[in-house]
C-alpha cells in the first residue's frame, strides 16, 4: 500500500478528542447516567482518552467499559474451519440499563462493526439510549448507521484504506490514508 496522506497527526487527534468530549457533555447535559464503551481494540483506548478529558472538564469521572464484538460479527461463517475466533472479552463493570451508552470506535466504514457492538450491548442490558463517537468517518455505509460525534470526516474511495495508530498499541498517534 502507498501512503497518500496524513489525515490526523498527534495534535489533531488530541483536538478532535477534546471537541468530542465537549460535544458529549453538551448533548447529554453533563455525564450523569452516561458510560463510554470502547469497541476493541482501538476504541477502548479512545474511550479512555475521552474519559480523561471529560473528567478534566466536568470534575467527575465517567464510567468506561469495553466490548468485544468477535462473536457478533456477520463474517464469522466466512472464516475457515481451522480458524477459531480470538476472544478478548467484554468488560463493562456497571449496569447499563437505563443509561446512555456512548460507543467509541476509531473508524466508521460500512457500519457492520457498530451493528455487532449494538447486538453485544443489547445482550448485556437495555440502555436508555446508545450514541456513537468515532475518530474518523470514512463513508461507504452498508447499514443505516450514523455517528453522533465525529472527530473528522474523510471521504474515501473503495481503493483507499484508513489506518489509525495509537500510542497505547502502536507507539505513535497518527491517522493515515493509503491507496491499496
Amino acid at each position: 500500500m502507498n501512503e497518500k496522506a496524513i489525515v490526523l497527526d498527534e495534535k489533531a487527534i488530541q483536538r478532535a478528542l477534546t471537541r468530542i468530549a465537549h460535544e458529549i457533555i453538551e448533548r447529554n447535559k453533563g455525564i450523569e447516567n452516561c458510560i463510554l464503551v470502547g469497541i476493541k481494540t482501538r476504541g477502548i483506548y479512545l474511550a479512555n482518552r475521552l474519559a480523561e478529558r471529560i473528567e478534566q472538564i466536568e470534575g467527575e469521572a465517567i464510567a468506561v467499559g469495553e466490548v468485544d464484538i468477535t462473536l457478533y460479527r456477520d463474517d464469522l461463517s466466512k472464516k475457515t474451519v481451522n480458524e477459531d475466533p480470538l476472544l478478548n472479552g467484554t468488560d463493562i463493570s456497571v449496569n447499563i440499563s437505563e443509561k446512555t451508552v456512548i460507543l467509541v470506535d476509531d473508524v466508521l466504514f460500512t457500519g457492520r462493526t457498530v451493528r455487532a457492538a449494538l447486538d453485544a450491548i443489547m445482550d448485556i442490558g437495555r440502555p436508555a439510549q446508545i450514541q456513537l463517537a468515532v475518530l474518523v468517518d470514512r463513508g461507504h455505509r452498508e447499514l443505516p448507521i450514523r455517528p453522533d460525534f465525529i472527530g473528522k470526516n474523510v471521504p474515501t474511495s473503495n481503493s483507499e484504506v484508513i489506518v489509525v495508530k495509537l500510542s497505547e498499541v502502536d507507539n505513535e498517534d497518527i491517522v493515515r490514508i493509503y491507496e491499496k
